[in-house]
């Protein structure tokens, strides 16, 4: 039980990587706060976790971070592990994208992750864990505004680490490649389409949710008791030659 009686609140906590980490910070003895924007998927999932909660909110609105920061410490009086993992994506050539698209991805990705980061600081005193993507590490084209926002997070979290050291707050990046997600269902279009993205990974698969997860567990658990500021790249050998994760998406 590597989590055992700690209170973690994790954003995007309804799909994917979020409600991957959910369910395994649960089986680990956890408490755990997830954050989601729609309340049918938040009681859809609260079923297939032990000791949860469901906050419906928008990371990227201050009024919705505040409130579900304050709502999670007033159940629990302290939150232990923050995993930032909400996120929207959007591919498009600069001369196309609009204001609104990249105002919109911005706010999700990066503002979303300062403010729940914010005002969950005072009451935290264990680790933060934000999900940034190998886009954030090797940029691609047409993706000006996911991947400024997710090397954003990168430097954020860089920054906040060193900051936050003497209170004995350790902040980590995990950047995950191609993984088995809706946004990436959503992007692909087609199982076909899925397929050749896998074909592009050097291990030749396309990583499930939990794979993510497992290295979130690894980074808020006491085994990185001596890692912050880092950023541990789950990518299947993707970012290891010439073709990254995101140009591939950019590509097909």
């Amino acid at each position: 039980m590597l989590l055992n009686g700690k209170v973690a609140l994790i954003t995007g906590g309804t799909s994917g990587i979020g409600l991957a980490a959910a369910k395994l910070f649960s089986s680990e003895g956890a408490f755990v706060a997830i954050m989601g924007r729609d309340p049918s998927k938040g009681k859809a999932v609260l079923p297939v976790l032990s000791n949860a909660t469901y906050h419906r909110g928008d990371v990227s609105r201050e009024e919705d971070a505040r409130r579900v920061v304050n709502e999670v410490v007033s159940l629990h009086e302290r939150i232990d592990i923050l995993v930032n993992a909400a996120g929207a994506f959007i591919s498009s050539p600069i001369d196309d994208i609009s204001v609104k698209d990249w105002d919109y991805v911005i706010n999700v990705n990066l503002r979303g992750t300062f403010l729940m980061t914010k005002f969950s600081i005072p009451h935290m005193g264990n680790a933060i864990i934000n999900v940034s993507s190998t886009a954030g590490v090797s940029p691609y084209p047409r993706g000006t505004a996911y991947c400024s926002s997710k090397a954003a997070i990168i430097a954020f979290s860089k920054a906040l680490a060193l900051e936050l050291a003497d209170r004995g707050i350790r902040v980590n990046v995990v950047a995950p490649g191609l993984t088995d997600t809706p946004m990436l269902r959503g992007i692909a279009g087609s199982n076909e389409k899925m397929r050749k993205f896998a074909s592009l990974v050097p291990l030749k698969r396309i990583a499930l949710p939990e794979e993510i997860a497992q290295a979130i567990l690894f980074l808020v658990s006491n085994r990185a008791s001596y890692i912050t500021g880092q950023v541990l790249v789950v990518d299947g050998g993707m970012t290891a030659g010439r073709s990254t994760t995101a140009g591939s998406l950019s590509k097909h």
